[in-house]
């Protein structure tokens, strides 16, 4: 409830709810790849929504209410401006909520209850907004929406789409106007993605988790013959910029767009009252399990086109516009089994093994059931029988335990990895159980190599992922230890394909370059948990050497108070990092790759010389883009002039360097009254220090 919630606990949430939204926009309409479903998506905005509604003063800029879709900055694809904008639509999920958008739109538009408004209603197919813009009736652009002003260019790729006309006949009266931009809807039939899963799975490629994540990736894809061997489908639900609009209402303008060969909706129909509205759902509804397509809901659009150009836009929605969300479909099913997954972070997360059931036009076999206390808050047990919905069409999920009164023998979560074998422990606080053994555990131990060498860690040029894998699965890299073993294996390198004399050469060569690597990189690079690269060089300008780091951990779990003492005093050491480190050493398996490694390589005493400056003993943060060096180095400077270099603006900040697009940041350090500067001035810092 808003109601009880002060103004400080709103801001933290806002703030919460923001970062939340934000990383699922970009999961969803940037990487194609949601981890959340669209009820639970909505859910945090409508969240969201309430909240900033009450504290309207709270509200940032940026408020992701007045975002669409996700920048596509990092896309391969050249970018696109709309002329004009595509947007977002507002959802409804209760009848209720459908009468009221009515009334409000009567009320905008001033009519009474005996003036007709007439509505469009037709299904919300799940798919990949595209824009095409047609000049002359030839198709000379398309793009995707992307944030909704700046799409990817797909030209082309669409130019393999059976649906989408290349060239649109001039036929009279009912020709295309000379500049028209049709938009709507790229998906993918049910069929053809259970086909293109299947031949996937054949290929050893990637499996789609649903069709419109099938679809968006075949579009968005740099190489269009990809595009061309997808079976992509596509249909219209309006337009955009036009020379000309010729006819005065939506559903007339669907009907015209059908005539020039478009695809629309087969359920585009007109409503004239809110009881025909939800009759003509409730039909869409149920035949929705036998449609060849996803859809998730219904879409109302005001009819009358100078209705719609009165009733405008709010910051990303149409006012004459609604999405009517479609509750999750639900069935039921037998669990049969619960195995135990184990993540690279050594995560064990339990996946219910079901009897397969079709869900929303999908077999669903496989279930995450989260957690261990997730188990026991349903008492699931193998052989119950269980309700799955797959909430949005994305995530199977598993919401009830219809046989929790049967007697049955509990499911037992281990107590030790599965993998390996190591003690499985969960920290005080947490839910999640998780592996001690880090580098010895089979399911973890190619993802701790990367992060061992990678950039922020030991920075061993020439490690990617796939030269990593391959060197494991030849049995030449177990532990970390074995990458300063590999100058013995030489020949067998370079008998291996792709691999040349001056690659190998200059491989061993980065690798002999790290034999007296930095001790806190080192550290950061093995990869304990809560160990992140400025917590491992707090530790190491405490305790300078890593032997001392071990013997003071292993003291400390031991329940040694000077021990202990000595770690927390360290600002940023707190009980998490204590307890990790303890449980690393207390694991044989690790204890022997620490030993193992410290055999092969000698870092040197960590000492960080620090000079005189105005920053000494002062935390100091940097956001925004550093146009004269990398955030590393700039952190690097930070240290030699003896200060912190810190990730995220407190009370306790004392300086915020600020770059070009700096954001909540710089908001927060503002509010606070700490003291910012640009890179030109912190540049000034350095030099006089120097």
């Amino acid at each position: 409830m808003t109601e009880d919630i002060t103004e400080a606990e709103a801001a933290n949430e806002l703030m919460r709810l923001a970062k939340a939204i934000a990383k699922h926009d970009r999961l969803y309409h940037a990487e194609d790849s949601p981890e959340i479903s669209d009820p639970e998506y909505d859910a945090l905005v409508r969240r969201y929504a309430e909240l900033e509604a009450r504290f309207l003063h709270l509200a940032p800029k940026d408020s992701p209410l007045k975002r669409v879709g996700h920048s596509i900055a990092a896309s391969p694809l050249s970018k696109v401006r709309h002329e004009v904008r595509m947007m977002s639509l507002d959802n409804a999920f209760s009848r209720e909520e459908v009468e009221e958008w009515t009334q409000r739109v009567r009320r905008y538009l001033a009519l009474d209850e005996s003036v007709p408004l007439a509505i469009t209603a037709e299904d919300k197919i799940d798919g990949l907004s595209c824009s095409l813009r047609y000049e002359k009736g030839e198709l000379v652009r398309a793009a995707t929406r992307g944030d909704g002003e700046v799409g990817e260019d797909v030209t082309a790729n669409v130019a393999h789409i059976g649906d989408i006309p290349k060239r649109i006949p001039a036929r009279g009266k009912a020709a295309m106007p000379d500049v028209f931009e049709l938009r709507g809807e790229v998906y993918m039939s049910k069929a053809d993605f259970a086909a293109l899963n299947e031949a996937q799975e054949k290929a050893g490629g990637k499996l789609f988790a649903n069709p419109r994540n099938a679809a968006a990736g075949s579009l968005r894809q740099k190489d269009p013959s990809v595009t061309a061997r997808r079976p992509l489908k596509f249909w219209a639900y309006g337009w955009g910029a036009a020379s000309e609009v010729p006819r005065d209402t939506q559903y007339e303008m669907m009907r015209l767009i059908e005539s020039w060969g478009f695809p629309v909706s087969p359920f585009l129909t007109l409503t004239h009252s809110v009881d025909e509205m939800i009759a003509h759902y409730d039909e869409i509804g149920r035949q929705r399990p036998d449609l060849g397509y996803e859809i998730d809901g219904v879409v109302y659009k005001v009819d009358r086109l100078d209705y719609q150009q009165r009733l405008g836009f709010v910051a990303k929605a149409p006012r004459w516009a609604l999405a009517h969300k479609f509750p999750a479909e639900q069935a039921e099913t037998t669990l049969e089994a619960i195995d135990i997954q184990v993540g690279r972070t050594g995560k064990l997360t339990p996946v219910g093994r079901l009897a397969p059931v079709m869900v929303g036009g999908v077999m669903v076999s496989n279930v995450t059931l989260h957690n261990r206390d997730e188990i026991e808050r349903l008492g699931l047990r193998p052989g119950d029988r269980v309700l799955v919905q797959r909430a949005g069409d994305v995530i199977p999920q598993l919401v009830d335990n219809l046989t929790r009164d049967v007697e049955r023998e509990p499911f037992v979560f281990p107590d030790h990895c599965p993998e390996c074998g190591s003690e499985a422990v969960s920290e005080e606080g947490e839910v999640d159980v998780r592996c001690t053994g880090g580098l010895i555990c089979p399911a973890q131990r190619t993802q701790r190599l990367e992060h061992f060498v990678s950039r922020k860690a030991l920075d061993i040029d020439g490690f990617g992922s796939k030269t990593i894998a391959q060197f494991f699965a030849l049995g030449w890299l177990e532990s970390p230890a074995d990458i300063f073993r590999l100058k013995e294996r030489r020949e067998d390198i370079l008998a291996l394909d792709g691999w040349q004399e001056r690659s190998v050469d200059n491989l061993l060569k980065a690798v002999e370059s790290r034999r007296e690597p930095d001790a806190a990189r080192l550290l950061f690079g093995l990869g304990i948990r809560h160990i992140g690269e400025v917590t491992a060089r707090d530790l190491m300008k405490h305790l300078h050497e890593l032997p001392k780091l071990r013997e003071v951990a292993e003291r400390a779990r031991k329940g040694d108070e000077d021990a202990i003492l000595e770690l927390t005093s360290i600002d940023g050491i707190g009980p998490s990092v204590v307890e990790a480190l303890g449980d690393f050493f207390h694991e044989p398996k690790n204890v022997e790759v620490w030993e193992d490694l410290l055999s092969l390589v000698n870092p040197p005493r960590y000492v960080v010389e620090t000079l005189d400056s105005p920053v000494a003993g002062k935390t100091v943060v940097f956001t925004g883009k550093l146009e004269t060096m990398s955030r590393d180095e700039a952190k690097a400077q930070a240290e030699r002039l003896g200060a912190k270099a810190a990730g995220s603006v407190s009370a306790k900040t004392d300086l915020l360097v600020a770059g070009p697009g700096a954001g909540s940041k710089l908001k927060k350090a503002q509010d606070l009254g700490i003291e910012v500067i640009d890179e030109a001035g912190w540049a000034e810092i350095v030099a006089a220090a120097v």
